[in-house]
């Protein structure tokens, strides 16, 4: 894929994007929520709620994975007013990274200054549980290191600059608060820190593919959130990320077990109601 059609998009068409939005509501969100595989649930935590399909929005993708509704919803949580998507868009829906990436420029058009994160994930770390919730401390990103990266092409300064860092991707302080809440919500003992590695998929990993992966030092797997989070960082969003461990990476070819979506899900419906109060206090305390 060429890095034209890759940053096909003009900021123009964000900007409309934006501007329709803005039209269409009254909340002026300074966060925004990208929710993963069946944590859309934490957009029933906002007040007075305006809810638009992704279909209904001027150029915005449309997704197509189960436990994605697929619907941008705008409320107040905790005194803040906030955007948050039901469902993201990933590589293995054939969309390209600068479809996977559009709705976080559009957020930072809004006015948005910190971005939460969350996916599901396969565990790679031998001392994580089924259930665990990961803080996201790094990342590694795959598909970057194969030139599928949402900044390649030309690059606009009115989103950032040419070389954004990213050895900060991830707040610090952000990190530090949450696992103060954790402490305070009874939460510690499931709540785990680490470095999650993106894949493109839509296959889950082989079992070599696995112990490379533990190698180069990854707690975590799954198939999402980097490129949001490197485009975040351009636009100069301050970010925060949580994986939920739903199911253990198989490491033995003696083993009988097997990836699947449905168990994806099931540990997501276990978890959820943890995951959604420790965002819901974090943002409080943002």
């Amino acid at each position: 894929m060429s890095a034209s059609s890759q940053c096909r998009y003009k900021y123009e068409a964000y900007k409309e994007t934006a501007d329709w939005l803005l039209t269409h509501t009254n909340i002026r969100p300074t966060v925004a929520i990208i929710c993963g595989s069946g944590l859309g649930g934490l957009s029933d935590l906002l007040n007075n709620r305006i809810v638009f399909p992704y279909k209904d929005i001027p150029h915005f993708p449309h997704s197509t994975v189960a436990g994605h509704a697929g619907h941008l919803v705008f409320g107040e949580l905790k005194g803040k007013q906030c955007v948050c998507m039901q469902g993201r868009f990933h590589f293995y829906e054939g969309y390209d990274t600068a479809m996977v990436t559009y709705p976080v420029r559009v957020f930072f058009l809004l006015g948005v200054e910190t971005l939460i994160v969350t996916n599901a994930a396969g565990g790679l770390n031998s001392n994580f549980k089924l259930g665990d919730i990961m803080i996201i401390k790094d990342h590694i990103n795959i598909p970057g290191f194969a030139g599928q990266n949402p900044l390649c092409g030309p690059n606009d300064e009115r989103f950032g600059v040419r070389f954004p860092c990213m050895s900060d991707a991830y707040d610090k302080g952000l990190a530090q608060l949450a696992r103060q809440i954790a402490e305070e919500q009874g939460c510690a003992n499931f709540l785990q820190q680490g470095v999650y590695c993106m894949l493109a998929g839509p296959t889950y990993e082989t079992i070599a593919e696995c112990k490379m992966l533990q190698l180069l030092g990854a707690d975590a797997v799954g198939m999402s959130t980097v490129p949001e989070v490197v485009v975040a960082r351009h636009c100069g969003l301050r970010v925060f990320g949580l994986s939920l461990i739903t199911n253990k990476v198989v490491s033995d070819y003696n083993s009988e077990e097997r990836a699947n979506h449905e168990e994806v899900l099931e540990t997501t419906r276990m978890r959820t109601q943890d995951l959604q109060r420790l965002v819901s206090h974090l943002m409080e305390k943002i």
